[in-house]
């Protein structure tokens, strides 16, 4: 009742309703934005005014810009539901988005703040997003959800570390990998959880037959096995492990994360859009951990970019996305129906992994195929802010009108 009585009474402006909308529509301007500054810098036709090396910049832009927007979005809606507790609205929630905001400004001119100055400009909204989280957290009790805060900590704990390593070496050596690392973790719980969910739901009502399993012991073994091959990936960054070793888990994991999805029942969501993005969407997770090892394995003839596209562009760029569009749909009144813009933006967004990882694996076509996944990503992200922008900007259809 409480979050019912603190979301209604704040009217004006929409915007600042509930910590989705913000977040997502800034994000995703961010995310087609960042990659409007990126082709032409890697090209070699315009540089972005940033002391950072391009490919670190590039980086930083997704996995400490875009991502912890959305996890921001995603966080501050589903809190409140785990807890019951009001959710963060109005003159608070514009300062975190402030926070976000002036964290994205210090990155693209971190030469008139400093160095320093700009990381710790940059850190402060990821800072106050996980005290903010722990708060509420722990103050309903809900320990099942302790393990989120500590993927936050972490996420915090890579950012900081990737200012560091930039200052100290010239580039990001393993923040980038722990980053990637700790994101998809959150993909594997959290996906486990909504995935097969939305699926049974969806199958009961429109497609009777077989549901996806419930969670069991595989899945533990799954997430287990995944989180220890990304430890081990993560530490090669500074340690020489046996390519066999790192190759064989990571191979391992991703067979092990196949299985698992493949429980789930995903050829049976074909004809619902919502529901088989974020089947498609996953589907990266065990593609990434397979190209990864095999790269490892491959002693560079296969190249690491593969896996870590697949990673991020793959199962970040499609699941965001995926979460987004349903999220925006649900908490802003609407039928959760995909229309044509849509399947159009997961269209997009897929087209653009592919493309990306094909880059990867064919070098002698970058040229062509890493600005195609380029525009793509663009398309995707651009589109989403200009069909689900309205919604986001407007008070949800079925909330009265103020008095």
């Amino acid at each position: 009742m409480a979050t019912v009585t603190r979301r209604v009474a704040w009217q004006q402006p929409a915007i600042l309703g509930y910590g989705f909308r913000p977040f997502f529509l800034f994000g995703a301007l961010h995310a087609a934005l960042a990659i409007v500054l990126w082709v032409p810098w890697f090209l070699g036709l315009k540089a972005v005014a940033t002391t950072l090396p391009p490919v670190a910049w590039h980086a930083h832009s997704l996995l400490f810009g875009y991502v912890p927007a959305v996890i921001a979005g995603f966080l501050l809606t589903a809190i409140p539901n785990w807890t019951g507790r009001p959710p963060l609205v109005g003159w608070p929630l514009a300062a975190l988005v402030s926070l976000w905001l002036a964290g994205r400004l210090a990155v693209i001119v971190p030469a008139s703040l400093g160095p320093w100055s700009a990381a710790l400009l940059d850190l402060t909204f990821l800072a106050a997003l996980t005290a903010i989280a722990a708060r509420e957290v722990v103050s309903a009790r809900n320990w099942r959800n302790v393990k989120v805060l500590v993927l936050l900590a972490i996420l915090l704990f890579a950012q900081g570390l990737f200012h560091w390593e930039v200052e100290r070496f010239g580039r990001p050596e393993m923040s980038d990998r722990l980053a990637i690392g700790t994101v998809l973790t959150l993909i594997t719980l959290i996906g486990g959880r909504i995935v097969p969910s939305f699926t049974s739901n969806w199958i009961r009502r429109s497609n009777p037959g077989p549901l996806p399993r419930p969670p069991g012991t595989f899945d533990t073994l799954a997430t287990t096995a995944g989180i220890v091959a990304l430890g081990t990936w993560i530490a090669t960054a500074q340690m020489n492990v046996p390519g066999w070793a790192g190759g064989g888990i990571l191979v391992l994991a991703g067979l092990l994360h196949l299985v698992r999805q493949a429980r789930w029942a995903p050829h049976r969501t074909l004809r619902e859009p919502l529901v088989a993005i974020l089947h498609a969407a996953y589907f990266f997770v065990p593609l990434g951990y397979i190209l990864t090892g095999a790269a490892e394995l491959s002693h560079g003839h296969i190249a690491a970019s593969a896996g870590i596209h697949a990673w991020t562009t793959g199962a970040i760029g499609t699941m965001t996305l995926a979460v987004m569009t349903r999220a925006s749909l649900g908490h802003t009144g609407r039928p959760l129906a995909a229309t044509r813009t849509t399947i159009a933006i997961y269209g997009a967004v897929l087209l653009a992994a592919l493309l990306r990882i094909a880059s990867a694996l064919a070098p002698h076509l970058t040229l062509l195929l890493l600005p195609a996944a380029g525009i793509a990503w663009i398309v995707a992200f651009a589109a989403f802010a200009a069909a689900y922008g309205p919604m986001l900007l407007r008070r949800r259809r079925d909330t009265p009108a103020s008095p």
